[in-house]
């Protein structure tokens, strides 16, 4: 189905060609004046240079074509050359009655749907998620959801920190505190317990504590690093607390990012890869492509065109261990070898823009990559307090996600039971919903790669820019249309009308924009465009509301119109936090 905007610019488009001028300067754009007209022409002003034309003389041209024009209910020149525009009440409704029939209401489904794999979450097993957490999680579930509904095959990825230091910093933690486990005894040969000798609180506590001894003691990170060594090359004991460590820490994490919504397809790790490094470490050796540089294995991915210095990628530390890159490197290769993906998305700290231009630099370079395959940082920005600075608690620590996630909670089952009475199970339930909205709105309506302020009193308000104010939208149009059938009608067999107000045709042109937005959020892998379609479409509706007796009014026609519409902008509302990672109660 054709954008709303390509389907209007039409006529103007073929006025210009039938005048003897390109066809291009008939696009038309929505007004940015909304107070004079709907929508704009600029064409005569743009082609007054190319035709040597005054673009006063262009726009009377066109015009005066517009007298028996089949789009239009006004078109009017306006010095020195614009031309401004009003659109039939007719052509938005035939318009919406289209949308309300097609398949994801107009939005054309990808006719070559692209492979999509999107990097994000990457927390590190054994560590409670913080709010550190939360951008990478949100943003990176709607980019999921957007590219799934434009039709493409997408895969997520969480691509957990699973093998590092910080896994023999535990193993050492637990053998000083209980030496006596059998993991501990290299003499053991049998089968090992079923169970963890740790909870996951123990295993929160254990992993910062054994951080800060080994900064504190020269020996305790030795063995911290020498049961590291062990544990990568396999001593049975240790890979069998490595598991338990995976199961209790991803037990939790999938319980986590289960209340946040988020869903990944994969759930890999670092340690997925390590078997591949020492075959990734020969080929880009063998193929010239790797160099030693002060005992390190490095790879040059500096470009002349480069205005600032771009530092060698390392493979490998003089030491011969690996490092970030190397494992990034290698889950390139293994996702290009197992998926082929024409596109990778890693949604992660802007802070982190040198290091990934370096892993997809040199991952070109050492063609690990094909040439169709793109590879894209979306960089987010830091989510700061009232103070500027990024999110603490009150004791000035790191907060953790879930203590976040129930304030908010808490904060909305209060405004829910204020001033009404509703059951205990239902306000919670409701809260919940509610209060994912304040979380991922607040975060999704600002652009990724800005900062923002994250402010709970603001985000869980029910007026402004808000997600409640959203849901309080759809939840205020699910009682409408609950009420109508209440009064034995049927909500299926309303038909739109043409537009009775101006309200009425606002919200009708508000609706009209979705599969512009929803094409333009894909392709510019942006959010936050949807976030504020669906305000605009939320303000349209409420001045529609406000100026119209919906469900008292007398003539049965102009009512079911009205019905059909708000039937429309329903559905339309839920799509859209659908696909930011939300939904809407039935009431509030």
């Amino acid at each position: 189905m054709k954008k709303i905007l390509d389907l209007l610019s039409e006529e103007m488009q073929n006025w210009f060609e039938q005048a003897g001028y390109d066809r291009d300067l008939g696009r038309i754009s929505i007004s940015n004046r909304p107070d004079l007209c709907e929508f704009q022409c600029n064409g005569a002003m743009a082609g007054a240079k190319k035709y040597k034309k005054a673009p006063l003389l262009i726009a009377n041209e066109i015009m005066a074509m517009s007298t028996q024009s089949q789009t239009y209910s006004k078109v009017e020149v306006v010095p020195p050359g614009f031309l401004n525009i009003n659109v039939k009440e007719s052509v938005i409704r035939d318009y919406l009655c289209e949308m309300g029939q097609a398949s994801r209401f107009g939005v054309e489904e990808a006719t070559k749907p692209l492979k999509i794999m999107i990097d994000y979450g990457g927390p590190n097993v054994a560590k409670p998620l913080h709010v550190g957490h939360l951008r990478s999680a949100i943003i990176g579930e709607s980019v999921k959801r957007i590219a799934r509904y434009m039709g493409h095959d997408v895969v997520g990825d969480i691509h957990l920190g699973d093998w590092g230091l910080q896994m023999g910093l535990i193993i050492t933690e637990l053998c000083e505190r209980n030496p006596e486990l059998v993991y501990f005894d290299d003499t053991y040969s049998g089968e090992y317990p079923n169970e963890a000798p740790f909870t996951i609180s123990e295993l929160e506590e254990i992993y910062p504590a054994a951080s800060k001894r080994s900064k504190e003691d020269e020996e305790y990170k030795q063995k911290a690093m020498e049961a590291t060594f062990k544990l990568q090359n396999g001593v049975r004991g240790y890979r069998a607390l490595w598991n338990h460590i995976m199961h209790v820490s991803v037990t939790d994490l999938k319980k986590n990012y289960q209340n946040l919504s988020v869903e990944f397809d994969l759930w890999k790790g670092e340690s997925d890869v390590q078997d591949r490094i020492p075959g990734m470490v020969y080929y880009m050796k063998e193929g010239g492509y790797a160099y030693e540089s002060a005992g390190a294995l490095v790879v040059d991915v500096k470009e002349e065109t480069d205005t600032k210095e771009v530092p060698p990628c390392m493979i490998l530390k003089s030491d011969g261990a690996s490092l970030y890159n190397t494992t990034d490197l290698a889950t390139i290769q293994e996702r290009m070898e197992e998926r082929n993906p024409d596109h990778i998305i890693y949604v992660v700290d802007k802070r982190q823009d040198l290091y990934f231009e370096q892993v997809f630099r040199c991952a070109r370079k050492t063609k690990l990559v094909g040439d169709h395959t793109r590879l894209t940082f979306l960089g987010f920005g830091t989510m700061n307090g009232k103070d500027g600075k990024p999110f603490k608690t009150r004791e000035g620590g790191v907060m953790r996600l879930e203590d976040l996630i129930r304030d908010i909670n808490e904060e909305m089952y209060r405004k829910i039971t204020e001033n009404r009475v509703v059951s205990e199970d239902e306000a919670r339930m409701t809260a919940q919903m509610v209060a994912l909205s304040a979380i991922k709105y607040g975060d999704l309506s600002n652009q990724a790669s800005k900062d923002y302020v994250f402010d709970v009193e603001r985000f869980t308000s029910f007026e402004g820019d808000t997600g409640p104010y959203i849901l309080y939208t759809i939840v205020r149009i699910k009682s409408i249309l609950a009420k109508y059938r209440e009064m034995g009608k049927d909500v299926e067999a309303a038909r739109l009308q043409d537009p009775g107000s101006s309200s009425e045709k606002d919200l009708m042109m508000a609706i009209s924009n979705f599969n512009t937005v929803m094409e333009n959020a894909f392709e510019e892998i942006a959010p936050h465009k949807i976030c504020a379609y669906i305000f605009d479409l939320s303000n349209a509706f409420n001045r529609f509301y406000h100026e119209t007796k919906i469900l008292t009014e007398e003539d049965s026609v102009k009512q079911a119109g009205w019905i059909a519409l708000l039937e429309l902008a329903r559905n339309i509302l839920e799509t859209s936090i659908d696909v930011l990672g939300f939904k809407a109660p039935e009431r509030m």
